[in-house]
């Protein structure tokens, strides 16, 4: 397993940790997950959008850090294997990551990460490759998925948006629940809702949808 040092840290993750108001939100979400799914496990969670830039990558961040926090041993897994950014967050070099472990280039323990936070390790996207789809699509994935269920008490997933390619789908259907960001104004309400239609008719897990930016005087709508 590689460090991380405090020092390579990057100012977006310390912005995002010392941000009280925002972490209190997150830990919201964390509880309102917990009783989504009352009754059965959920160990893997798969988090995505309808297009990107709505926020996923930093939903993925600000839950993972929300787990870690009340002493779960979380994993936190950059599967956007075309667009990855996790690494950018933690200030730490994408190699030596998923891809290249599915490639069978190096092992499980080479591409596990600390982190500054507490209980919180990472899994960065790895070298880039030509066939991403076909990865998180095989055995191996499947495998990886089902070591980290026994080793740590929560998987968070960051996955590619849903609109372009299937990589989202294939790993929201080998995980227990589907997150979905929407970031208000930014996609239309009945692309959400196909968005969410596509995933229940693949028989995904849908936990809930999360709307990024909303003022107070513009929930309402959505409720």
């Amino acid at each position: 397993m590689r460090k991380l040092s405090t020092s390579s840290t990057s100012l977006a993750l310390k912005q995002i940790l010392h941000n009280s108001s925002t972490s209190e939100a997150y830990r919201s979400l964390r509880f309102n997950i917990e009783c989504s799914v009352f009754g059965r496990e959920a160990k893997t969670i798969t988090i995505t959008s309808a297009s990107r830039g709505e926020g996923k990558t930093t939903t993925a961040i600000q839950l993972a850090v929300a787990y870690a926090q009340i002493g779960n041993k979380v994993m936190l897994l950059d599967a956007d294997l075309r667009n990855p950014s996790i690494h950018l967050a933690f200030g730490v070099e994408p190699s030596h990551g998923l891809t290249n472990y599915l490639n069978g280039q190096i092992s499980m323990n080479e591409i596990v990460r600390e982190t500054m936070v507490e209980n919180l390790e990472l899994i960065p996207s790895g070298s880039r490759t030509q066939n991403p789809s076909g990865l998180l699509a095989s055995k191996l994935m499947d495998a990886l998925l089902a070591t980290l269920k026994e080793n740590y008490d929560i998987v968070i997933i960051d996955a590619s948006s849903l609109l372009t390619i299937t990589d989202a789908k294939i790993m929201g259907s080998k995980s227990d629940g589907v997150l979905l960001i929407v970031e208000h104004g930014k996609v239309k309400r009945d692309i959400a809702k196909k968005v969410k239609e596509e995933l229940m008719l693949a028989n995904m897990k849908l936990i809930g949808v999360v709307l990024n930016e909303v003022k107070d005087n513009q929930a309402d709508a959505y409720l």
